[in-house]
Parts: structure tokens; sequence; C-alpha cells
């Protein structure tokens, strides 16, 4: 690791940071702190009203409370944080990356109240706000640029477009045109978005390009006039324009075109007088020509990679850069491979709709979670040459994930000498991670890991458009955690140490069959002589499943001559069952149907817990409205998610308006098919 020791004789204007302050919560403070510990830097944490027993609280020497919970009212008031740091004796603040990390003001303001800013340079940070006038800067100083595209005069031979926010990032304010009828509306779309997330509602159209690959740089600059370009990363695996799967170096790509991409940012980063750790994003089209995105003047969450793959702590250098040191003239050389995944609390066959509730476990084989063992890195080293494994968190067991933040769970990365040694390596540790709680996206990840379009680097940002439906498919698996966790759930029930002895004794006439239902599958057995055997559903086909080992905890089942093992936990009706196979959340569904109230037809339920952000317009009870088309919006957890009608027909009924907070499955609004409504009728006289 190259740490701050390896600048001190560099040093000419040395401000030493004694106590820092990290202006955003979560992983990437739970991340600095980490850094902060080993340097002997004390931490002061800010935290909103939702985030007051938050991980990154706790671990934190000192926190001051932002009254509130909407990031506008807590994490986005830059005098709030800057009070806060001053009043808890913090001389420098870190931004971390979103809420105000590329803000120009919020920069000045720590500035001018005496602290250290670790982060570029206000100058710089304005001058690649806008992605408007970045591309203007980028093209004057000969970095390639895609021409921009007016929306007012915009035609079909302009088709498709990319509409993004000029502030901010992370996917906000992004929308893909198809059809310029819908041109108008996504604007003011993406438009209110981008206001409500960044406070700045400008948005540009740019040319879509199909099939292409996000490729990035990462930077890190000192004021004394060295730049480094630490290799390249692919960010291409994307859902919603946000990231999934990030790896460097980027796989595939010509050397001539890597050292196109290097130098390229390092003028975008001299250009501006660039100070600390950013990311030159690049768009590469299918046949390898590269476009300037934009600069990300922070640190970026996928920075992990890059710091695995050329043992770097770029935490601690942005630290050192901030004190005064000077960097070596040269990085240090990339060995060997780094792939992360993003582990989400998101259902992404549903939409991607976030998922909330308790965190009752969050383990990962070989890493302690939000306390990560060896160096600044977080390294767990297996071998001299094996896969090296890390966990960045800002949740632990019993911890709840709530509504107002990113659905970001943990960030898995592994390192290993070759690409194909990470993909197995990471694909392995997520499937024995135990993960239980709200629903995740980590199936997901495993069977992206697995696919052979990632496995042989034939990818683009349209992967997951092209492959979702197959990537989420019910796992196969599933019938058989159904049944173990049915067992599991006998044992439970009964006493004794013995097998014979859970069953409740042996009887000479057949025990009648026991059914359990989770989810879709209707579990029965019966206990016999030889285990309990279970039988099948109707109309299955299969092999002979019968238990062999059983415990509350665990259950092993003979499937057809072969022996598995399926751990169980339950948390009330809440079902996790993990195996080598797979992990499953199931749902324990009663015995019998309860009556209860039944809403009316047409009726829009919120599909999360979140706000109401906007209504379409002219949106009221009487409106006509069109099957599929976008009604209401609700933000949650960063992202909008759009609420459509399920039928043509009539507003009848409208519960939902603008900053109304609603729980999952809360009644937004009614739609009456009144052409349906009209034939019953006709047909009942």
């Amino acid at each position: 690791m190259v740490q701050a020791r390896t600048f001190q004789a560099q040093m000419v204007e040395v401000q030493m940071i004694e106590s820092l302050l990290v202006a955003n919560r979560g992983e990437i403070a739970c991340r600095v702190f980490r850094t902060c510990r080993e340097r002997g830097i004390a931490t002061v944490a800010v935290h909103s009203d939702a985030d007051a027993g938050a991980l990154h609280v706790r671990e934190a020497d000192a926190a001051v409370r932002l009254p509130g919970a909407a990031p506008a009212d807590t994490y986005l008031r830059g005098d709030l944080i800057v009070k806060a740091a001053l009043a808890a004796g913090a001389d420098a603040v870190h931004p971390g990356y979103g809420f105000l990390s590329e803000n120009a003001e919020f920069a000045r303001a720590v500035l001018d109240a005496g602290l250290v800013w670790v982060g570029p340079p206000p100058g710089a940070i304005e001058a690649m706000a806008s992605k408007t006038r970045a591309k203007e800067l980028m093209a004057a100083a000969g970095v390639p640029v895609p021409a921009p595209v007016d929306p007012a005069t915009a035609t079909g031979a302009d088709l498709p477009l990319l509409l993004k926010a000029a502030a901010g990032g992370g996917g906000r304010g992004m929308r893909i045109v198809r059809e310029l009828a819908a041109l108008e509306e996504e604007m003011k779309a993406a438009s209110a978005e981008a206001a409500s997330a960044f406070g700045d509602g400008e948005v540009f159209a740019e040319p879509y390009v199909e099939r292409g690959r996000h490729v990035e740089v990462q930077i890190l600059a000192d004021a004394h006039g060295t730049v480094w370009a630490l290799g390249t990363r692919d960010c291409s695996l994307q859902r919603r324009h946000q990231k999934v799967i990030e790896e460097s170096p980027a796989p595939g790509l010509p050397d001539e075109l890597r050292a196109v991409l290097r130098e390229a940012a390092v003028t975008a980063a001299r250009a501006v007088g660039y100070r600390g750790a950013g990311t030159v994003e690049f768009l590469l089209s299918p046949q390898g020509r590269p476009y300037f995105l934009e600069m990300n003047t922070r640190l970026q969450v996928e920075h992990p990679v890059t710091e695995e793959v050329f043992g770097l702590d770029l935490v601690a250098l942005q630290l050192a850069v901030a004190e005064g040191a000077a960097l070596p003239a040269e990085p240090p050389a990339a060995q060997g491979h780094a792939v992360e995944a993003r582990l989400y609390a998101e259902d992404p066959a549903a939409g991607w709709a976030p998922q909330t509730g308790r965190l009752h476990a969050l383990e990962v084989p070989g890493a302690r979670v939000g306390e990560m063992p060896g160096a600044a890195s977080g390294l767990a080293p297996v071998g001299p040459s094996a896969p090296r494994l890390r966990v960045d968190t800002g949740y632990t067991h019993g911890d709840t994930i709530g509504v107002h933040y990113d659905a970001l769970l943990a960030k898995v990365i592994v390192w290993a000498p070759t690409r194909a040694e990470a993909l197995r390596a990471l694909r392995h540790t997520l499937r024995r991670a135990r993960v239980h709680g709200p629903g995740t996206n980590r199936e997901l990840l495993v069977r992206s890991l697995a696919h052979p379009d990632v496995t042989g680097g034939r990818f683009d940002t349209g992967f997951y458009e092209r492959h979702l439906d197959a990537l989420t498919a019910p796992a196969p698996g599933e019938r058989h955690a159904a049944v173990a966790a049915a067992l599991a759930d006998a044992a439970a029930r009964t006493t004794g140490d013995t097998l014979p002895a859970r069953l409740g004794g042996w009887r000479n006439m057949a025990a009648p069959a026991q059914r359990k239902t989770y989810g879709e599958h209707e579990v029965r057995y019966r206990a016999t002589r030889d285990g309990f055997v279970v039988e099948a559903e109707e109309g299955e086909e299969g092999d002979e499943v019968r238990a062999v080992a059983l415990s509350p905890h665990r259950v092993s089942l003979e499937i057809g001559g072969v022996v598995r093992h399926f751990d169980v936990r339950r948390y009330g009706d809440e079902v996790h069952v993990d195996s080598a196979g797979g992990a499953y959340r199931l749902i324990a569904r009663p015995r019998f149907s309860e009556t209860g109230h039944r809403t009316p037809p047409g009726s829009l339920l919120a599909p999360m817990p979140g706000t109401v952000v906007r209504l379409a317009a002219g949106l009221a009870e009487g409106a006509r409205v069109t099957a599929g088309q976008p009604l209401i919006w609700l933000e949650a957890m960063k992202m909008e998610h759009r609420v459509t009608a399920p039928a043509s027909g009539t507003l009848t009924a409208l519960h939902a308006a603008p900053g109304h907070q609603v729980e999952v499955g809360a009644l937004l609004a009614v739609v009456t098919d009144t052409d349906a409504q009209d034939a019953q009728e006709e047909s009942s006289e």
C-alpha cells in the first residue's frame, strides 16, 4: 500500500489533518473513516434523523445531527455541515460521493471557514459541474466529444436521444428517447428529477450510442503538476444508467486505445487545473471510437477495483494531497484483475423496485463486514497469488434499510491474477454470502457474472435490457429450498435429539401428509420409517426427495441419490434458505386464506414505500387515461418509479399528491375501465 509516509520528504506546505468530517453517509463514510483510523485522524459523522443509528454514526468518534430526513434538509445543507465541522472541532472535510461532493459553492464554504477541503479546487469543480460546459471545454482541449442535439429542432434522424442532467450523476435525470412524440414529456420528467436531486433542472440531449461501452479512467493529481492516470475501468453493466458491476482493467481494449484514453484523461485534468482524485468517463462506440462523457470531480463508488489492481489506498492519497504532498512522478504498476459487484436491496424482476426492512444478517465468507481485516485496502489475503476478498458496506446485521437513501447494501470486490479467476471467485463468494432481510439483486449478480457475454467480454450498456428476463427467471432450486424450510419448521415444532423422536414416534398406520406453503410452493411430506419423504407437487415430475438429517436450522436432503445441505433461518413469516446451489428468500403462507379488504379493480397500489414527487400533467378525477400511461411518480432510495394505468378508462379516484409519503400497498388511484363496465351493464340488461 502507498501510505502517506511515502510523501513526507516531498511535502512543501504541510497542513496536517487531525480531525476529519465526512459530509456523507453509509458505505463511503465508513470507507473514509477506516483510512482515517489507520492514519491516526479523528473522525466526525453527520447524520439525518433517519440515520441516527446508522453504522457510519456508530463508527465515528463524534457525530452531529442534521434535523430532518430528506436529503434537501440534511446532507444537501452545506451551511449546516460547515457548522457541524466547526462545532465538532474538525479541521478538514471529505465530501465522499453524491450529495455535495461536486458542489463548488460547498467547497468554497469549507475553505472560507478555514477548513481543509479534501477535494479538487472549486474552480475545477465548477468547470466540470455542467456537463454541457465540460464538453465545450474538452472539445477545445482536443478531447473527442459527441455532438449535442437541440431538443427544439430534433428530428427522427437524431433518434435515439439520451437526455442527461447537466449537474450531478448516478443516473438521475437521464432518459432514453426513441420517439419524437415522447421527447417533450421526457424532457420535463428529466428536468424535474434533476432539480429534485441536484437543485439544478438543466437537461441536455445528445445522440444515444446503441451497444456502447462505458469505460473510465481514474486520475489523481497533486498541487505540484503531477497527474496520474490509473488504468481503465469498465462500468458498462448498468441498470437505469446506474452501475451494477465494474472491473479493472477494462477487458478487450487494444493498447493503442488504452493510451488514447489515458492521454485524454490527463489532458482533461490539466485543462481545469485539477487536484485530488477524479474520474474521466468515456463512451466507446461498437467500432471502438471514444467519446468524452463527463468528469466526476470526486471519488467514484467503484474506486476499490482500481485500488486493488494498483495496490493503492485512494482515500489515503486524497488526504496526503490535501495536506500538501507531492506524488511520485509515476504510479505503481498495475497487477492482476479486480471486479466489484454492488449488492442492492431491490427486486430486479419488478422494475428494480427498492426493498426496505430489517437486515437480519449480512455475512460474506472470508471477510468481516463493517470491520475489514488487513491493511488500508481492506483485503483479506488468502495466499500469495490466490484471490483476495474485500467488502465495503454501510450496514451490518440488525440495521434497518429505509426509503430515504440509496439502496446499496454493500460492495463485494475480488482481486485475482486473471479476469477469469476474479469472476469465478466473486460468483462463489456471492453464492455463499448470508444476506437475510429485504430482497436483493444477489442472484442477478451471480447469473450476470456467469453469463457468456460477460465472461467473454462481449457486453455493453444495453446488457440488462436484453437479458433481464432470463437473468431474473425463477431459480430452479427454489422448490427444494421450500422443502428444506418446511422440514426445518417441522423439526423446530417437535422435541428430542433423535430423528424418530422429532417425528413424534412411529405408527403402524401411515401418517397423514403434512402441508406447508412457501410462496408458490406447497410442500407435502410424510413421516416414514426411512425418515421424511416429500410428495411431488401436482403435475410435478422429478427425483424423489427424502430427508436424511434435519434440525431447526440445517436440513440435508437426498435428491435423486445426491445429498445436498440447506441452512435455514426464519424471521417471522420470512424464511431464508442458503445452500451451495443458491440462496432463497421465501415467505411462509398461512394454511387458511384470511378474509380481508379487497381493493377495487383498476387500483393503483404503491409498489414500495416512498414519496409522491409528481403527477401526470392535468391528472385529476374524471380524466381519461390509456393503458400503460405514466400517472404517478414515486421516489424511493434516490430512484424514481413510474406507476402506470393498468387499463384504459377513467380516473375515478385519486389519493396521491406531490409530497405525500406512502407505504407499500397504499391505494394511490383507481382507473375504471369504462368500456368493460358499459359492456357488462349492457349484457346484464
